[in-house]
């Protein structure tokens, strides 16, 4: 019985080659050829490691949220709610300009040009946004419990209006903007927050 060819890639740099392509240009912006170059494989390889372009996305997209979304989602557990959106802010636009990285945030490029054909992981990357947006909304209330925030506050409206901020930093962000640029956001936002 023939046996193939042992692997000659190593299975976790090449997911990190693919991530950085997935957040460079999008889910529909990676081509197949776009990936296997980056990752130093054959189309053959992928396929039989990872699947699907699809379940390669989903591997990397994984593997993205053990990084900046978990240094995002760190900062619920700052003991005021406006140490929780200073915190979430400035993270954001640190990882957003990171020099190392692909500027912006994968779950908003990844989603902002998919067609109907990759209608399944744009769902999947607003699924992630809103499980934030939630997780957001749920310390907001707490946060109202308690009275860090003013009785008359509307968590769900908060938690919307700080997604919107993050979201809109990582598009400018993606845009050239300079972190510089995202703290007079960052600013802006913290004068209007409630006191």
């Amino acid at each position: 019985m023939a046996t193939g060819r042992p692997r000659t890639f190593d299975n976790t740099e090449a997911l990190e080659r693919a991530l950085q392509v997935f957040w460079e240009k999008g889910y529909e912006g990676a081509s197949l050829s776009d990936l296997t170059e980056a990752m130093k494989i054959n189309r053959s390889s992928l396929y039989a490691t990872f699947g699907s372009k699809e379940q390669l996305f989903n591997q990397a997209l994984d593997l993205y949220f053990e990084g900046p979304p978990k240094l995002t989602s760190a900062a619920f557990n700052e003991p005021t709610a406006r140490a929780v959106v200073d915190k979430l802010l400035n993270v954001t636009a640190d990882s957003v300009t990171n020099p190392s990285t692909p500027k912006g945030c994968l779950t908003i490029r990844g989603a902002i040009a998919c067609g109907e054909d990759a209608d399944v992981i744009r769902q999947e990357l607003t699924s992630r946004r809103v499980g934030t947006e939630m997780a957001l909304r749920h310390r907001f209330e707490q946060a109202k419990s308690v009275g860090d925030l003013p009785a008359g506050s509307n968590p769900a409206a908060l938690a919307r209006y700080i997604m919107t901020v993050t979201e809109g930093m990582s598009i400018r962000a993606a845009d050239g903007s300079t972190r510089d640029e995202l703290q007079d956001v960052i600013d802006l936002a913290m004068q209007a927050w409630p006191s």
